[in-house]
């Protein structure tokens, strides 16, 4: 575990468990689980703001892709004049070269306490007893090639996971596609070599999830869940906005007399 992030987790596992005991007479084995939910949940909850920023931000720079390109292709021998009309662009636009990047780097420790809690077989010296804890049997503790093995029914909820976790990557990478693709006004899936490796990038999380605990694969599952909903809304709301009318024109009554 990094150091740096002890106090945290150590702070995080304490709160987990303590949901966990009030949840158990109600959900009995499911407390812990339903307790990793909530406290992601919450932590993408108090997360929102940088999120929202980090949305923005990465729109602009789909927005702003194609005069990118086009300076560079212009000013490509020119390195530092190239690097005044890039910043003079962005100063016109209103944002940054690391606008869309920034907010989602400040988020990478909260996220990264989170994972580690939950991956972790032994928090503040003493063991993690979150992951002793299971999931219609399963040990949320327990790897997906340990056991019973992958055609098990210990197996079969790991694939289960796996398969929303697929679900949710393709979802995320389409509306990613429609949002840039509504920013640009073109089609945002680059060809060749590149677009395999962009299709391919967001169905790493399965990977990850293929060599974490249980536990990690249920936090990334709501974690992941989360950030779909979010980037659906934030679309939603920004379509809704673009296609508002600016001046609306007052509705005349039906029986009112008509000027000449």
């Amino acid at each position: 575990m990094f150091s740096f992030l002890g106090v945290p987790v150590d702070a995080a596992y304490h709160v987990v468990s303590g949901f966990t005991g009030i949840l158990t007479p109600v959900l009995g084995g499911l407390a812990a689980v339903a307790a990793i939910i909530a406290l992601t949940m919450a932590v993408r909850l108090l997360l929102v703001p940088l999120s929202l920023r980090a949305l923005r931000g990465q729109l602009v720079q789909a927005r702003l892709a194609p005069q990118l390109q086009a300076l560079r292709q212009r000013y490509g021998r020119q390195p530092e004049r190239l690097q005044r009309e890039m910043s003079a662009l962005y100063r016109r636009e209103g944002t940054s070269l690391f606008a869309g990047f920034t907010p989602l780097l400040l988020q990478w420790p909260f996220l990264s306490v989170m994972y580690l809690l939950f991956r972790s077989p032994q928090v503040g010296g003493t063991p993690n007893t979150l992951l002793s804890h299971d999931l219609l049997g399963v040990p949320l503790g327990m790897h997906w090639l340990s056991g019973a093995g992958p055609a098990s029914l210990q197996g079969a909820v790991f694939l289960g996971v796996f398969a929303l976790l697929a679900g949710l990557c393709w979802l995320s990478a389409r509306l990613g596609r429609l949002m840039a693709a509504q920013a640009t006004g073109a089609s945002a899936a680059p060809a060749g070599g590149a677009g395999l490796l962009v299709r391919a990038l967001p169905y790493l999380t399965v990977v990850i999830a293929a060599f974490a605990p249980l536990a990690a694969g249920i936090y990334l599952v709501t974690s992941l869940a989360w950030s779909l909903a979010e980037r659906r809304l934030y679309w939603k709301r920004l379509d809704r906005s673009q296609h508002r009318p600016r001046n609306p024109q007052p509705e005349v009554p039906s029986g009112a007399a008509q000027l000449p």
